[in-house]
C-alpha cells in the first residue's frame, strides 16, 4: 500500500489527513495518509527508514524552510520562494530521491483571483514565514505591489507599530500569514489597527480553522470583504496529489 503524509509540529490542527483519507475512500484508492509530527527536524530521516512505501508528503509549519536541507533536488519556483510544502519521493531499486515543490503559491493565487474579482489593490503581508514567501511570489507574478509586516522593522519589513491610518488607506489587501487565530487559540489575531479598515478593504486569512477567524470578524465589522484559507488548501492539496503521482 502506498503511503503519504504530512510533516510538521504540532499537527493537531492539520487539514491534510482528513482531506486525503476522505479522498482515498471516495475514489477507492488503496493508500494511507499519516501525520509525521516531529519536534525536531533532525529526526526526519527516521521517517524514511520506517516507511519504505512513502511516496510523498506535505510540509507545514515550522519546517517549510528547514526541510530543504534534506532534499536532493528542488523545483525552481520553490527555490525562488525559499520554502517547500510538498515533497515527492522517487524510488528506484534501493535508492530514493527527494524533490521539493511549493504548491502554496498555486492554491493562494487561484483562490485570490476569485476573491478579488478583478481588483488589484496594494497588499500588506502579515508575517515572514514560509507561506508569506509564497504569497509574495504570487503577488510578483500578479504584478501586485506588497509590503511585509513583522513584529520588528527591517530593510524588508515594517513593524505593526508603523501601521498608521495612512498606510492602511494605501494598502487595501491584507493577508494574514501568521498562525494567529488558529484553533484552539482562536481568540488571537494580528495586531493591526482594525479601526482604519473600510468597505474597500480585502482581508485574506490563510488560517482555515476556525472558518471565520478573529482577524476576519474584526474586518467584517468594518465592512471589509473577508476570505479564509480553505479554498487555498483544497487547491494546493490537489496539486500535491498530482506531483506525488507523476
Amino acid at each position: 500500500m502506498n503511503t503519504f503524509g504530512i510533516l510538521g509540529f504540532p499537527l493537531g490542527h492539520s487539514f491534510s489527513k482528513k482531506f486525503f483519507t476522505d479522498k482515498f475512500t471516495k475514489e477507492n484508492i488503496d493508500a494511507s495518509f499519516l501525520n509525521f509530527e516531529l519536534s525536531n527536524i533532525q529526526d526526519f530521516p527516521t521517517i524514511l527508514e520506517q516507511h519504505p512505501d512513502l511516496k510523498g508528503f506535505c510540509v507545514t509549519i515550522p519546517y517549510k524552510q528547514d526541510v530543504i536541507q534534506f532534499l536532493d533536488d528542488i523545483d525552481p519556483l520553490a527555490e525562488r520562494i525559499g520554502a517547500v510544502n510538498s515533497v515527492q519521493i522517487i524510488r528506484e531499486n534501493e535508492q530514493f530521491k527527494l524533490v521539493g515543490y511549493n504548491t502554496d503559491i498555486h492554491g493562494f493565487t487561484e483562490s485570490l483571483r476569485i476573491f478579488l474579482d478583478g481588483a488589484k489593490p496594494k497588499a500588506l503581508i502579515l508575517g515572514t514565514g514560509g507561506v508569506s514567501k509564497a504569497v509574495a511570489t504570487a503577488f510578483e507574478e500578479m504584478d501586485i505591489e506588497y509590503q511585509f509586516v513583522s513584529r520588528t522593522a527591517s530593510d524588508k519589513c515594517i513593524s505593526y507599530e508603523m501601521l498608521s491610518s495612512e498606510v492602511i488607506s494605501n494598502y487595501h489587501l491584507i493577508v494574514n500569514c501568521t498562525p494567529l487565530g488558529t484553533f484552539p487559540k482562536d481568540d488571537t489575531c494580528p495586531d493591526i489597527p482594525y479601526e482604519y479598515l473600510t468597505k474597500d478593504h480585502f482581508l485574506y486569512d490563510v488560517v482555515y480553522n476556525p472558518a471565520e477567524t478573529l482577524f476576519m470578524k474584526k474586518g467584517a465589522e468594518k465592512g471589509a470583504k473577508t476570505h479564509n484559507g480553505l479554498k487555498m488548501l483544497h487547491l494546493q492539496a490537489e496539486r500535491n496529489w498530482e506531483i506525488w503521482n507523476r
